[in-house]
């Protein structure tokens, strides 16, 4: 939408201002939603994510000068809108997030999801092992790392353990799970073993402070380049100054200039699935700064499929 002639503040909020379409037949790419947070461990809002994404991608222009690309236009990429969740059933749900993404892989488009709780990333995966018939590597961006058993004794399906249940059921090529940014205190000291046994490489947070984006992201495309690569996003990877709008935030993180940095070289990959999570506007104390940074993730990762598409690199 032509914001010299609509200003910014006008009209539905969709991403970025881009129309509201569910036909897939010349996007490449695709923006979704979805609102739900029932499989959280701490603080809940997540709900919220998508429409506070929304409502904030209205600042996001059309040109990216770093990639040199109009990613809308080359991916020609429109709102999908949201899966709806079945609000206190998290297998019901699991299985129209299932449903609602098989479509959009089964057509080679790339969605581009707004979480919602990191649980949502399991049948996201589901989804494209059965469109596609093979699993993926994983680049997962996260403070935690996600591969617990169980929360409470019996919660198997929670926004910490659907990277082992993603593992274990043969959704991600082993040996190319790699994390980057994790920092959180544990419960035992054995989930350090545990994590090894699922992830190939864990970059933390000192980790990025000692070598930087570039080596790590270097030694990340040597392994993985030219295979199938989903992108996870947690955005309490960030440290809380960037972004307190989160529901299990921890001190330490990155910053949202590296974050980016990050994502500006995803284009050296294979990008098949991209999605930010854990956005909780409520505790956005600090002018939506979260939701803010969260639409632009989005952006760059939009321009960096788009600037390898554009390079014929597919």
């Amino acid at each position: 939408m032509d914001t010299a002639r609509s200003p910014r503040f006008a009209q539905v909020a969709s991403f970025a201002r881009l129309p509201l379409s569910r036909d897939l037949r010349s996007a490449k790419g695709v923006f979704l939603g979805i609102p739900w947070d029932d499989a959280t461990s701490f603080r809940s809002g997540a709900r919220e994510g998508p429409s506070a994404i929304r409502n904030n991608s209205r600042l996001v222009r059309s040109y990216n000068m770093f990639a040199k690309v109009y990613p809308f236009r080359i991916l020609d990429i429109v709102d999908y809108g949201d899966v709806d969740p079945v609000p206190g059933f998290i297998e019901d749900t699991f299985q129209r997030i299932e449903e609602g993404l098989h479509p959009v892989f089964k057509q080679g488009v790339v969605p581009f999801t707004a979480g919602g709780d990191h649980s949502i990333t399991l049948p996201i995966l589901r989804a494209q092992k059965a469109a596609t018939g093979h699993p993926v590597s994983l680049l997962h961006f996260d403070a935690h790392f996600d591969t617990w058993e169980a929360y409470w004794g019996t919660k198997r399906y929670t926004h910490g353990t659907w990277v082992k249940r993603a593992y274990e059921e043969g959704l991600l090529t082993k040996g190319n799970v790699f994390q980057v940014g994790i920092r959180s205190s544990l419960y035992a000291a054995e989930d350090v073993q545990n994590n090894a046994a699922v992830v190939h490489r864990t970059y933390t947070s000192e980790d990025v402070d000692a070598q930087g984006y570039a080596p790590i992201m270097d030694q990340i495309v040597s392994e993985i380049q030219g295979q199938p690569v989903y992108v996870s996003l947690d955005i309490d990877v960030l440290d809380p100054a960037f972004a307190p709008g989160t529901g299990t935030p921890e001190p330490g993180g990155l910053t949202s200039r590296e974050l980016i940095h990050f994502l500006r070289e995803l284009h050296r990959l294979q990008v098949v699935g991209f999605d930010v999570v854990e956005v909780a506007p409520q505790y956005d104390h600090m002018g939506q700064v979260t939701a803010l940074t969260a639409a632009n993730a989005f952006f760059e990762a939009m321009s960096a499929v788009a600037r390898r598409r554009s390079a014929g690199a597919g």
